[in-house]
């Protein structure tokens, strides 16, 4: 059974996991000019950080909680905060046409 204090580590490690995976797609879908960049690097390297995010957090720091499987750490860890996030990003966020970027210094 898991601990009171496992458990809102578990939410904390959640919610940390959801902002960095829709900062993540925001930053992707600004930056990049193509139909496809932003989902192909939203897919590929977005789960990438949040599988080394939970290793950090639950390993080496010891938060959360012990979940039983690699199968349920990984869908509460990686796809239901990236789902989330992305979802935060396409319907709440303003469209990226619609945000006006400083201009690049080139120099």
């Amino acid at each position: 059974m898991v601990s009171f204090a496992a458990g809102i580590g578990l939410l904390v490690m959640m919610a940390a996991h959801t902002v960095i995976a829709a900062v993540a797609t925001r930053f992707f879908r600004i930056r990049l000019e193509s139909t496809w960049g932003p989902a192909v690097y939203t897919v590929l390297l977005v789960p990438v950080a949040l599988v080394a995010s939970t290793l950090f957090l639950s390993g080496t720091l010891g938060i959360g909680a012990d979940l039983g499987s690699t199968g349920m750490a990984l869908m509460l860890m990686v796809v239901a905060p990236l789902a989330l996030g992305y979802t935060i990003d396409v319907f709440w966020m303003p469209h990226p046409d619609e945000v006006e970027l400083p201009e690049r210094a080139d120099g």
